[in-house]
């Protein structure tokens, strides 16, 4: 994937501004209008039909009652605790099976009728998916003012965390690509491969989940949504904006029209922080740095890229080798109309494609150091050997 996939979106309609200013410029207006409300619904939200209609047990959903859940969780105790979202509190749980669960309380607030509606959306939208990189529901609790999912339980935390260094490690090159990749398989399976197309609408790094062997999961899905029929020719359904400030897509947030183009930019987004380390907006930074992509593509532009890479990541052969494409992906996928992004199924594609050339790469380095390892070795021997002869 070269240069043509990030250059027909860059036009030439400003009067003085670059075409990277061109780019970025609906994306950090937005962006930055949105942050009052970061990951929460509009005010102005209405249930879809497809939400509201979830009334009935899910398929394969075990339902709890609040005293197994309480047992389970020694009354929801503080030292249970492992999270907090927009949702509620979540807790590490025991079934009476022995399972190991996490279980999502939400909270009561004024905004109930909201929590409400992305609860139903979440249990309807997990009852019926099911992908290695997907979190799996279990079950659920809906009674008087509780509402509660029980999921399977993903102990590494979350992909921000890790590249915070919250864990202590460092996630290596090869590591990055592979949680990529694991994310771009989940996102394929949702607009392609489900029973109907689901736009996940909430693609960021705090929702990814890793597992011990870092291995990602795809969670949260209280703001996904049906997409488009297609066997009508449907190109997007017409939504309220959800989402979180700096994943969203622009055309969406002006036009209020979603698709599952509207999941790639997301993910584009989310290819640049996982590779740079740094969260989509960072108002601590220089004004020119505040939006990553932004501060990334001038750099990419500028021919810097490697400027762009975490500094915690050493910079290997096999490392550099890469991170021009990763750009490009990056970039095709964040382009500000879905016409110029490619589709998941495609970016998971180029992902494979950069993964393979790294582990080549990575390959000859390792196998060229032992080389020249072992020939220092027998240079030093032969040298001993000279001395012995001299002594």
């Amino acid at each position: 994937m070269g240069c043509a996939l990030v250059c027909p979106c860059m036009h030439g309609t400003e009067d003085e501004g670059s075409a990277s200013t061109s780019y970025f410029k609906n994306v950090s207006v937005h962006s930055e209008a949105s942050s009052q409300g970061g990951s929460a619904a509009s005010k102005g939200f209405q249930a879809s039909s497809y939400s509201s209609g979830v009334e009935q047990r899910p398929t394969g959903a075990m339902i709890f009652t609040m005293a197994e859940l309480s047992k389970g969780t020694a009354n929801f105790s503080v030292s249970n605790k492992i999270g907090q979202g927009g949702f509620g509190m979540v807790y590490r749980g025991k079934l009476r099976d022995g399972r190991i669960v996490a279980i999502k309380r939400a909270k009561k607030d004024a905004f109930e009728q909201r929590l409400s509606v992305e609860f139903r959306t979440e249990v309807d939208m997990l009852s019926q998916v099911d992908h290695l990189n997907l979190v799996k529901l279990i079950g659920y609790l809906e009674e008087n003012h509780e509402r509660i999912l029980v999921e399977e339980y993903v102990p590494n935390g979350n992909l921000r965390e890790h590249l915070d260094g919250s864990f202590g490690g460092v996630l290596d090159m090869g590591t990055r690509l592979d949680i990529a990749i694991d994310i771009a398989h989940a996102l394929t399976y949702l607009h392609l491969y489900a029973d109907r197309p689901i736009i996940h609408r909430d693609v960021k790094s705090s929702n990814i989940l890793l597992t011990e062997t870092f291995r990602a999961k795809v969670a949260d899905f209280g703001f996904s949504r049906v997409g488009p029929s297609t066997d009508v020719g449907a190109t997007h359904v017409s939504t309220q904006v959800k989402g979180t400030a700096g994943y969203l897509d622009p055309e969406y947030l002006t036009t209020y029209q979603l698709n599952t183009k509207s999941d790639v930019y997301s993910f584009g987004i989310l290819l640049v922080e996982i590779f740079t380390g740094r969260r989509p907006i960072e108002l601590k930074r220089a004004s020119d740095e505040r939006v990553t992509v932004r501060w990334a593509f001038n750099k990419f532009v500028e021919g810097n890229v490697l400027d762009t890479l975490d500094p915690k990541l050493e910079k290997t052969p096999a490392a550099i080798g890469i991170m021009e494409r990763i750009a490009e992906l990056s970039f095709a996928c964040s382009a500000p109309t879905k016409g110029d992004r490619p589709s998941m199924r495609k970016a998971a594609e180029n992902l494979w494609e950069i993964r393979k050339d790294y582990l080549a790469a990575d390959q000859r380095e390792v196998s060229m150091t032992a080389k020249s390892a072992s020939t220092n070795h027998r240079n030093s021997g032969t040298e001993r050997t000279h001395d012995l002869c001299r002594m």
